[in-house]
């Protein structure tokens, strides 16, 4: 698939190593009083052993690996892109291929980062949930953000 100059692929085993260096940079840039929560190599193991066995892992290549998304029924786990990348529609067509494949997600971001709230209320997600961070690694407030395709139902 080809979209704005970039090309989207879905990820191998082998991709996660990249994958992962993706996710720190672009959490690092965004924010930055969480930097150095993790090494790359903890990170690189939870891409291989966590995510990858249990998501759709894909990226945007424009022409390197650009951005990332990574995502299971029901939720994103991840969706990150290099801050130099930003801003050109990367992650907003990663997304949407989240959005074809699935009628109904749900993920989790920060209070403190307002550009992934405005992101994700332009793409239809409504927040549903907040808390003061007890439950997440970071001890950061987050917002939970559900998003539901338009005619579709969803029970639990």
């Amino acid at each position: 698939m080809t979209a704005h100059n970039f090309t989207l692929k879905r990820l191998d085993l082998p991709e996660m190593a990249q994958a992962s260096r993706i996710h720190r940079a672009s959490f690092d840039d965004r924010l930055p009083w969480l930097k150095g929560l993790h090494t790359p190599q903890e990170d690189q193991w939870f891409y291989e052993n966590c995510i990858f066995p249990q998501c759709e892992v894909w990226t945007a290549f424009a022409p390197e690996m650009a951005g990332i998304i990574a995502f299971k029924t029901g939720w994103i786990e991840q969706l990150y892109i290099l801050p130099e990348f930003q801003g050109r529609g990367i992650g907003s067509t990663l997304l949407k291929q989240a959005q074809q494949t699935l009628s109904h997600l749900q993920l989790w971001t920060f209070q403190r980062n307002i550009q992934a709230q405005k992101f994700y209320g332009k793409h239809g997600f409504t927040a549903i949930d907040q808390t003061d961070g007890h439950d997440n690694e970071e001890k950061e407030p987050d917002i939970l953000f559900e998003w539901r395709k338009s005619g579709s139902e969803y029970t639990i």
